[in-house]
């Protein structure tokens, strides 16, 4: 990894790889709804932070079968309540079906528990108000798995270096979420628009969340937004292509574009990417792949005014946000991400979705 020169004669470099901040049984968090494969990522992240994996709960026998294989350490409870009633946890990790996850975390914070959901968060802005008065009424997280950024080292590596200034003041965020469809493995839930929220609601969220907080902003509004299912008629209930502009409350636009056309011979899910104009330079994330080649994850690539830097900072910079989620339920602090950042990336991608314009007939399905 090259290293550049930063204006105050530092070094621009990925931040120490964060420890653990607990020992083993000082945090512990159980698993339930097991319906998307996030599950597995936000359990690791949590056990890479010092949390203890108890228990988890899924009514599919063979989910949670495939569960305790890659988490023996976990004990198969036997129905949600078991979890619930369990004082020990302290928080509750849940990939339950999309539309499912709001319900599931007013339960898990009426029991005194933290919260901890797959994106996208909802799916509709009622369930948004429902969350919200139950984070009031019960004093607990409703905290967010917004991967492509919290858990990708390119992105924390971004904004380690706009904390740096190494681009000035950020004026646009660019991002694009392609995705394989994989049809023949997806649940029928998968193509439920009322279930899975629509594609700017469920893949837009994370793109949402990363124009709000690389560009420093605490609201945006939706300028334009747009879904389709150009390829896809058999499932009617599909958008299988996104897009939407964002003007934030900072000044500064986004853009992001969301799709499920990734073809086969790429060598991964989807060549997402990033980029982020400052008034003194830019950034790109080459997050998965570097087309092309066998580089693997992990591409940075920084221009401003004293240099061009390509970073590969795969195993290099780590995943503090989990960490800080861990000490912020114990600290009852909001150092991991606010709850009003959590709320609002969702909320702007749920208004992007139900203002839409439709450029296919089948994508109003």
């Amino acid at each position: 990894m090259t290293a550049t020169t930063s204006s105050d004669g530092g070094t621009y470099a990925p931040a120490a790889m964060p420890d653990p901040v607990v020992e083993e049984g000082e945090f512990t968090f159980a698993a339930i709804g097991l319906d998307h494969g996030h599950i597995f990522g936000m359990c690791q992240g949590l056990i890479g932070a010092g949390a203890t994996l108890k228990s988890v709960y899924d009514p599919d026998p063979a989910k949670v079968e495939r569960f305790l294989e890659r988490f023996p350490q976990a004990r198969r409870a036997a129905s949600e309540a078991e979890i619930l009633d369990d004082q020990d946890v302290c928080l509750v990790a849940g990939a339950a079906v999309t539309s499912e996850r709001c319900a599931l975390g007013i339960r898990v914070m009426e029991a005194g528990k933290d919260y901890f959901t797959d994106k996208a968060p909802l799916t509709t802005l009622e369930q948004l108000a429902d969350a919200k008065e139950a984070v009031r009424r019960t004093g607990r997280k409703y905290a967010v798995y917004y991967s492509e950024r919290i858990h990708v080292e390119t992105a924390v590596f971004a904004d380690q270096l706009i904390e740096q200034g190494a681009i000035g003041k950020v004026i646009q965020v660019v991002g694009f979420g392609p995705h394989r469809l994989n049809a023949p493995s997806r649940p029928a839930w998968f193509f439920d628009k009322e279930k899975y929220g629509g594609i700017l609601c469920d893949i837009g969220s994370h793109n949402v969340d990363q124009v709000l907080h690389y560009t420093r902003a605490t609201d945006a509004q939706v300028a334009l937004s747009q879904i389709a299912n150009y390829a896809h008629p058999e499932y009617p209930g599909l958008d299988d292509f996104g897009d939407a502009n964002l003007v934030t409350n900072t000044g500064a636009t986004g853009y992001f574009r969301c799709d499920w056309f990734t073809p086969d011979g790429l060598q991964n899910w989807g060549d997402g990417r990033t980029f982020i104009l400052g008034t003194e330079g830019f950034i790109e994330q080459r997050k998965y792949m570097n087309i092309g080649t066998q580089d693997g994850p992990g591409h940075l690539f920084l221009a401003n005014g004293e240099r061009e830097t390509h970073f590969q900072v795969a195993g290099k910079v780590g995943y503090p946000y989990f960490g800080q989620l861990v000490l912020d339920c114990l600290e009852r602090t909001e150092n991991a991400m606010t709850q009003d950042h959590a709320f609002k990336a969702i909320e702007i991608a749920v208004r992007a979705q139900n203002e839409a314009r439709v450029l296919t007939a089948s994508a109003a399905g």
